[in-house]
């Protein structure tokens, strides 16, 4: 469909997170999925980001299969009919939205595959807020060099997620941001995680005192949980100092909490 994630795109080589697991690489206008057939959904996903070019565009495009891939091994829209689950996008819509109108409105639109959807918990709180504007944040950081990121995206999946509907409901989901700083590449890295509000032991019901909760934590641990290969990503992160004892992930409350 497209050339798919670029790792030249900082001037610095970063090359997508490699799962542990199998997985088959799709590419998109800008961005790339590594789908893990078995489970359903991505275990990887990367984008390219130019801030200075990006376009506010009309949402336009519906959710649909990625012919490429059996529909069988994707998650699709029986899974989020009638309950209380969001098919949450993993490559933001507008991320990729820039350069010319019409590349701008074939990028955003290729966001809506199945293969790049995950179901998150319905309905907003503030914690899902903060993890909604992670990259603009980022993005806002990084306007004094040249506001190109490179993000990746995708839950955890775990081996205890809990059984809906023939798949296994993701309960956290991680992303690292990457931005070039003085000719070096920086990184930071978030979990959500959505355990307080999925049960799936009766249909699914949605817990009317649960919260998404959004944590800043170290690159390295969230590449352990998660089962990945980060490449430079752990050794550039900016929430751990070297020489200062390890750092545990912290809770996030406002977009002024992040460590860049």
């Amino acid at each position: 469909m497209s050339d798919g994630y670029d790792p030249d795109f900082l001037g610095i080589p970063l090359p997508l997170p490699v799962p542990v697991a199998p997985t088959t690489r799709l590419d998109y206008p800008r961005f790339s999925v590594l789908l893990d057939e078995a489970r359903r959904f991505a275990a990887v996903t990367g984008v390219v980001i130019d801030g200075a070019s990006l376009r506010e565009q009309p949402r336009t495009g519906e959710w649909r299969l990625d012919p490429r891939v059996a529909a069988d091994a994707q998650a699709g829209p029986e899974i989020y009919s009638r309950n209380d689950l969001d098919r949450g996008h993993l490559v933001r819509r507008r991320d990729p939205g820039w350069g010319s109108a019409d590349e701008a409105r074939d990028a955003t639109e290729a966001t809506f595959f199945y293969t790049n959807a995950a179901p998150q918990a319905a309905g907003f709180n503030q914690s899902k807020e903060l993890w909604l504007g992670l990259e603009d944040h980022v993005l806002s950081y990084a306007e004094t060099t040249d506001q190109r990121l490179a993000v990746f995206t995708a839950p955890v999946l775990g081996e205890t997620d809990p059984p809906y509907r023939g798949i296994r409901v993701p309960l956290r989901f991680w992303k690292i941001a990457a931005w070039r700083n003085r000719g070096s590449l920086a990184a930071a890295g978030f979990v959500l995680d959505q355990t307080e509000l999925v049960d799936t032991r009766r249909g699914l019901t949605v817990p009317p005192l649960g919260a998404f909760r959004t944590f800043q934590a170290p690159i390295a641990d969230i590449a352990a949980e998660a089962r990945i290969d980060v490449g430079p990503l752990a050794g550039a992160d900016t929430f751990v100092r070297r020489g200062l004892r390890p750092v545990a992930a912290r809770e996030l409350r406002s977009l002024d909490d992040i460590v860049l």
